[in-house]
């Protein structure tokens, strides 16, 4: 597999059609236009999308609350998954949310989803809890994980 040239930087409501594109091709039941709109247009929401050259291959959106960022949605074009593009993402919003370090990082994850799981425990994810029958599609679980902020000493 040849290595791709990434660029991750901030998405932009010009990048709707393609995150729609994406979302549709990677997720069972997937998220709306308007629920991306109100994301990238919130000032406690970071969304970050990778880049070859113009095309969008992947975009994590995440959200500021009290006590943590939350992972909202990760997602990659099926035809690029498995090159590294979800922990770019993941590693730049880490990044751009460094200066709170008090909050730390939640998300929820199909209990099914083997690779996700392993991904976000490479990460620093640790499993926390498990929510019934969150997923609308099959009522399938979602493990809930957490992650502390890590600084550079740890």
């Amino acid at each position: 597999m040849t290595a791709l040239a990434i660029e991750v930087r901030r998405l932009a409501p010009t990048d709707l059609t393609a995150i729609e594109t994406i979302e549709r091709r990677a997720y069972r039941t997937p998220w709306s236009r308007s629920m991306f709109a109100s994301e990238l247009a919130k000032s406690t929401s970071v969304c970050v999308g990778a880049f070859e050259g113009e095309r969008l291959v992947g975009y994590t959106i995440s959200s500021r609350y009290v006590d943590a960022w939350h992972i909202m949605n990760v997602a990659v074009d099926p035809d690029y998954q498995r090159r590294g593009i979800a922990t770019q993402l993941l590693q730049r919003i880490f990044e751009l949310t460094e200066s709170n370090r008090q909050r730390g990082y939640t998300l929820e994850v199909r209990i099914s989803n083997e690779g996700a799981l392993d991904l976000y425990e490479r990460l620093g994810f640790e499993k926390r809890g498990i929510r019934r029958g969150y997923y609308t599609d099959n009522r399938e679980d979602a493990v809930i994980m957490w992650r502390e902020y890590l600084s550079d000493e740890t």
